[in-house]
């Protein structure tokens, strides 16, 4: 799937776009629509990191957390998603840049409240949730500041003892490192990175931000550990095998590398950064 990036796409709409960031907001709205319109795409690959991540979620989100905000709904609307696994801790509420990713992601999922909402300017009031849950967010933004921006709000909507859960690309991962040095257009034309990915930070310098905006970090880990290209690759050829025995083998394999995160070097081969912050 060839999907231009934000900036481009911003570049053929008005001259002078909005502070509103509209022109993203087109952009998501467009790679929604291509995503979610009939059958959703990479479905055996998002069953893996919806496990992953689903994962996270039970080693550490308490069992009664809330009222849990989830910054995008994307895994939601391409995949089950982690909206059973909020549901049984307590309520969650998920919020999305675009209508259309939010509107499959209620249809297809166990979400019952949702919004369009930016992370970078979250419409809540101070200290509002309980926990909150943010997948492979914050890095999908075109600067370090929006990132920064993004946790002092989340910071700001949690109440004091308020859990994060965050996860974010691992920059010190050779192959993500690599992505993040090529042009993305180039990328996305090969069809390497289906959509745009931004800037991010490698675990010490996230800890120093988490700290700095009033997050004590609790854990830190590296997960997703499985090379990428390759894995979603052998997923596409398991999926038009259309063969139950290689979807299980294939998940089996797949998880099976997250056994990684438990050896000294996690970090060079896991894809994701994951960190569990408590607010000050």
């Amino acid at each position: 799937m060839n999907v231009p990036s934000w900036a481009a796409l911003a570049a053929s709409e008005a001259a002078s776009a909005p502070k509103t960031h509209d022109a993203e907001t087109r952009y998501w709205n467009r790679v929604g629509e291509a995503w979610t319109i009939g059958a959703p795409l990479d479905r055996l690959w998002r069953e893996h990191s919806d496990a992953v991540n689903g994962a996270l979620l039970e080693r550490w989100l308490p069992e009664r957390a809330g009222l849990v905000l989830k910054t995008d709904l994307f895994d939601e609307a391409v995949g089950s998603g982690l909206m059973g696994g909020l549901e049984r801790r307590g309520r969650a509420f998920g919020i999305d840049t675009s209508i259309a990713i939010a509107r499959s992601a209620v249809e297809r999922s166990e979400l019952r409240r949702a919004a369009c909402a930016d992370v970078r300017q979250l419409p809540f009031v101070d200290a509002g949730f309980d926990a909150a849950v943010s997948n492979s967010t914050l890095d999908h933004f075109g600067s370090f500041e929006e990132l920064a921006l993004s946790l002092r709000e989340l910071q700001r909507v949690l109440r004091p003892g308020g859990v994060l859960l965050l996860t974010l690309d691992n920059p010190v991962n050779p192959l993500v490192a690599l992505r993040n040095a090529l042009p993305f257009p180039l990328l996305n034309r090969v069809g390497l990175v289906p959509y745009y990915v931004g800037v991010t930070c490698g675990p010490r310098r996230l800890r120093r931000l988490l700290e700095a905006v009033g997050f004590q970090v609790s854990a830190m880990d590296a997960v997703l550990h499985c090379p990428r290209v390759l894995a979603v690759a052998l997923c596409r050829a398991v999926e038009r095998s259309d063969s139950a025995w290689a979807r299980r083998v294939t998940l089996r394999l797949l998880g099976a590398c997250e056994a990684l995160s438990g050896w000294p070097l996690r970090y060079l081969t896991g894809h994701f950064v994951a960190v569990r912050a408590i607010k000050k």
